[in-house]
């Protein structure tokens, strides 16, 4: 392994942990309505546990509103079911074939509690990445200690890591505050 294989390795790492890092994000509601919020519904269909896409058309009927079209006919009652014993705190209206999900508004008291939980996903992303940094330099010293590197080398490799790291950070901080404000804004 090489200093540009542990340098890669480490970007590859780092990107991925900021998309998990994003799609956790995405997991926490704000008041407004996106359909990717009942990504994690499972409705059972034909005896198997299914994501609500593999069933029914989830679209915006507004801001505040997801729309929901099952594309058979009994499954209404099974996805409003699934949808209201989610932890989603989600309350779905049948209105014929479609259902309506309205995203109740948030309290002061609950926007200030998802703020936090943000900070904390993103200091865990944070964590995550310098523990990456962390195991990149090692790999570095290791390649030192075995003289398959020289000490500049090594040094060199510990400052491209650390300037990765700073930019990875301050990109999650972004992402956090930009989420921050989403949530805060009324």
């Amino acid at each position: 392994m090489s200093i540009a294989d542990i340098r890669k390795n480490f970007e590859q790492k780092t990107a991925k942990t900021v998309e998990a890092f994003k799609h956790e994000l995405t997991k926490i509601r704000t008041g407004r309505a996106h359909t990717g919020l009942l990504d994690q519904v499972h409705v059972e269909y034909y005896g198997s546990m299914v994501p609500l896409s593999q069933v029914a058309n989830v679209t915006l009927l507004d801001a505040r509103t997801i729309g929901v079209q099952p594309w058979e006919k009994g499954m209404g009652a099974k996805i409003e079911k699934a949808i209201r014993e989610s932890d989603l705190g989600l309350n779905p209206a049948s209105q014929g074939d479609l259902l309506r999900v309205p995203m109740p508004a948030l309290t002061e008291e609950r926007r200030k509690e998802l703020t936090k939980v943000v900070r904390h996903a993103g200091e865990e992303a944070k964590i995550a990445v310098r523990n990456l940094r962390r195991d990149a330099n090692e790999h570095a010293k290791k390649l030192a200690k075995d003289k398959q590197i020289t000490e500049d080398d090594e040094r060199r490799s510990g400052e491209e890591i650390q300037k990765l790291t700073d930019k990875t950070i301050a990109e999650i901080d972004k992402l956090v505050h930009g989420k921050e404000a989403e949530i805060l804004a009324v």
